[in-house]
């Protein structure tokens, strides 16, 4: 087995456990995080691939971008449903 064959099955594994976990995972946080090791690991294959741009793109764009919306969201909104529930409670 040579490095790179050991690296892709690496990298392939943990972009499919990451891609299970999103689907099984049932916290929306959790959920977001496995979403970036995800993309993370699928930018880690155009590596491998000699496609240092598109993996270059693929971080600065879906990690970094995407990845920090969906973040902000879903803290944004569970701040708001907490808050809500202590007003139903206290009321």
């Amino acid at each position: 087995m040579t490095a790179e064959l050991v690296a892709f099955v690496l990298f392939a594994l943990v972009t499919a456990g990451a891609s299970l976990g999103v689907v099984v995972v049932k916290d929306v946080f959790y959920d977001a995080l496995l979403l970036g090791l995800a993309l993370i690991s699928v930018a880690a294959h155009f590596v491998m691939l000699n496609a240092e741009f598109v993996a270059a793109v693929q971080i600065l764009v879906y990690v970094g971008g995407v990845m920090i919306l969906i973040v902000f969201a879903v803290m944004f909104m569970r701040s708001t449903v907490e808050g809500d529930d202590e007003k139903e409670v206290a009321g």
